[in-house]
Formats: C-alpha cells, sequence, structure tokens
C-alpha cells in the first residue's frame, strides 16, 4: 500500500483556482467599496456643512458659486481627509459588529484572549529602528522613480496653528488607525479565511499600496510595499492589531519629521 493520496481531477483544481482568484478580487472590491463609500460620505459632509458655515447655499451651481479663498479650501481639504479616515474606522467596525456580533474584537485583533506571539521588547526594537529602513527606502524609491519626494515640501501657509495640529494627529493617529482597522483588521480576516498567513500578508500588502496610488504613479506604492509587509507580518505574529496601527503612526510621523526638517530651517 502507499500513502500517496491520488491527485486531485482537473476540474476540481480548477474549480478551486477560480474560486481563489474570484475570492482575491473580492477582497479588491472590498477594499474600494470600503474607500469609496467613506469618501463620498466625507466629500458631502464637508460640502454641505462649509457651505452652511459660510452661508453659500450648498445646490448652487458651480458656475454660480462664490470663490471661498485658498483658506477656506485647505480647510475644507483637510477636513475631507480627516472625515474620510473617521468614516472608514466607523464603516469597517460596523461591518465587523454586524459579521462577527459578539465577536468582533477577535474579528479586527482587538481582543487580548489569544497569547501575544512577540515579546516586548522585540516590538521595542522594531519600532525604533523601522523608521529609518522605512526613510531610507522611501527617499531611494523616489529618486529611482525621479520623483519630487521631500524637494521644497513645506505646510500650506493657509493653514492655522489648529489646523497644522489636525492634520498631525490625522497623519500619525486617524489614518494609521483606520487604515490598518481596514486593512490588518477586517481584510486580514477575510484573507485568512481562505489564504495561509503567509499569502495573506502579502494580498493585504498589495491591496494597501495599490490603494496608495497618486499622482507620483508608482513610486508611492512601490514605497510602502516594505512597510506594508511588515505590518501584515506583525498582525499574523503578535495577533494583536494595535501594533501594526503603532508602527504605521510611528513611521508616519518619521517622515514627517524627515521631510519638514530642512523646511524649518
Amino acid at each position: 500500500m502507499t500513502d500517496d493520496a491520488p491527485p486531485a481531477p482537473e476540474g476540481s483544481l480548477v474549480r478551486r483556482l477560480g474560486s481563489g482568484f474570484l475570492r482575491l478580487l473580492g477582497l479588491a472590491a472590498a477594499v474600494i467599496l470600503y474607500l469609496g463609500v467613506a469618501k463620498i460620505l466625507a466629500i458631502l459632509a464637508v460640502r454641505v456643512g462649509a457651505d452652511l458655515i459660510e452661508g453659500i447655499d450648498p445646490l448652487l451651481p458651480t458656475d454660480r458659486r462664490p470663490n471661498i479663498g485658498a483658506a477656506s479650501f485647505a480647510r475644507r481639504e483637510l477636513a475631507a481627509d480627516i472625515l474620510l479616515q473617521v468614516n472608514l474606522a466607523i464603516l469597517v467596525l460596523l461591518t465587523a459588529i454586524w459579521r462577527q456580533g459578539a465577536g468582533w474584537r477577535a474579528r479586527l485583533a482587538l481582543d487580548r484572549t489569544g497569547p501575544n506571539g512577540m515579546r516586548a521588547r522585540h516590538l521595542l526594537l522594531i519600532l525604533l529602528f523601522w523608521p529609518v529602513l522605512h526613510i531610507t527606502w522611501v527617499t531611494g524609491t523616489a529618486e529611482a522613480f525621479g520623483a519630487t519626494f521631500a524637494h521644497g515640501v513645506k505646510l500650506s501657509p493657509t493653514l492655522s496653528a489648529a489646523a497644522v495640529a489636525a492634520w498631525l494627529a490625522y497623519v500619525v493617529i486617524v489614518a494609521p488607525a483606520a487604515e490598518e482597522l481596514l486593512i490588518r483588521g477586517e481584510i486580514f480576516a477575510q484573507a485568512r479565511g481562505f489564504l495561509p498567513p503567509a499569502a495573506a500578508i502579502l494580498v493585504t500588502a498589495l491591496l494597501f499600496a495599490l490603494a496608495h496610488v497618486s499622482a507620483w504613479g508608482l513610486a508611492r506604492p512601490v514605497s510602502l510595499l516594505p512597510l506594508a509587509l511588515m505590518l501584515g507580518w506583525l498582525r499574523w505574529r503578535t495577533g494583536r492589531l494595535w501594533p501594526c496601527i503603532a508602527l504605521h503612526g510611528w513611521s508616519n510621523l518619521a517622515l514627517i519629521a524627515y521631510v519638514l526638517w530642512p523646511a524649518a530651517g
């Protein structure tokens, strides 16, 4: 007798591959849907809210709208960015509660029922040294793609001190928390439903990077890929989401300090 299992029928293999591909498309569609709904709600809220505050009829056609000025426009953009992330976090939390009920914290890796798979000192070392690697990779990627990253970057002079503080909180706290809830929380949980850990880490990293496609083309997604892989590994290794949020926010803060420091002199 032999312990070797008979080969799977070709039709069965094709069906499994097709099912896996459809599930991957479903993950991508979920990311697009979450971000799209959150952005639409944010734009509508800021457009209507800001217009009402400034005494403008929100229903005025574009050609009859008054010029709101650079300062108001900058505030609106910042408010829309912040509200997008707040909406995103709320949507993810509501979805997790709807899907999992009382187990939503476990689904998003926000509970402590399972053991932490990483010693605190190891996590601290990662938090201390990762920003150096992140900045080196991001700046090197920008040069390789011919992007203008970190050249003459300054904060908008139209932003008040309160607006700058709100922007900093958005980049370091709000955005990392919301994005990690989505990618390393909900999407990672969905991916682990049909993928092994390494594949789930890779797929969520690619989705995270592609979600950041901008005017720089592929430069920004490529620059974020190592961070995305590290965040996915942390999510799997620790079984917790908060280390991902901490590293994401800390990396953003370090990059901001690097970019703005020369401009401050």
